[in-house]
């Protein structure tokens, strides 16, 4: 994974092309160079990887919802965080995401758990970390992927304005400190988890406030349905 070979959407690039050549991003590069070479399997596949960015490019973000890692089990991970590909089965969290899309526009929960249509829209779907190794969740954090996308998130916040940050669980909450609360709106409750759901995260209506804080601005506001 050069630079020359990364795909990633142009607007993106032009930004971010001098992270693809300091210490941390070449040791990442290493890193994933020696786990494939270890005979692991890593999700999402390589041409996934940069999803997030290939679908949703610099100029037309709207919205970012800040995930953690991507799946680990076979099939699910599609570079967009809770999406997973069409026909495979919905996880927990995703499902939760859902059941509160219902309570809180009345979008019947979708058969179909692929995500892609909000992100052709100006919704960034961003995990921390980019990839995962099969089976093993969280196994590449810390690798040098969360210096990558805190510094995507701090180029959202300083060079546009008037976005909507949508930070579910403690995790995302962390990385609240890279975002200009003046410039943008914040959004933050439980995680989507079973396991943190009924704790804050039902209820919550990140949708509708979303859609009220864009047209507020007057920007388009995003239509959830799938």
């Amino acid at each position: 994974m050069d630079s020359n070979s990364i795909k990633l959407n142009n607007s993106w690039k032009q930004l971010l092309i001098q992270e693809f050549s300091k210490d941390y991003f070449v040791k990442l590069k290493q890193y994933l160079l020696n786990e494939k070479q270890n005979g692991q399997t890593i999700y999402p596949p390589g041409n996934k990887i940069f999803a997030a960015f290939d679908n949703t490019p610099f100029d037309k973000v709207k919205v970012v919802i800040l995930g953690q890692d991507p799946y680990h089990g076979t099939g699910q991970a599609n570079g967009l965080c809770f999406s997973v590909a069409p026909g495979v089965k919905q996880p927990p969290s995703l499902q939760n995401i859902f059941k509160e899309l219902e309570s809180d526009l009345g979008i019947k929960p979708p058969l179909n758990g692929d995500l892609t249509k909000w992100t052709h829209q100006g919704v960034l779907l961003l995990n921390a970390t980019l990839t995962v190794r099969a089976n093993q969740a969280g196994s590449h954090q810390n690798q040098g992927w969360e210096v990558f996308t805190d510094k995507v998130i701090g180029l959202l916040s300083s060079q546009k304005v008037n976005l909507v940050f949508i930070l579910w669980g403690k995790y995302a909450h962390g990385k609240e400190k890279l975002i200009d609360y003046k410039n943008h709106l914040i959004i933050k409750s439980a995680h989507p988890s079973p396991f943190s759901a009924y704790s804050g995260f039902f209820g919550s209506k990140p949708f509708s406030k979303t859609n009220s804080y864009l047209i507020s601005k007057g920007i388009i506001p995003i239509d959830f349905s799938l």
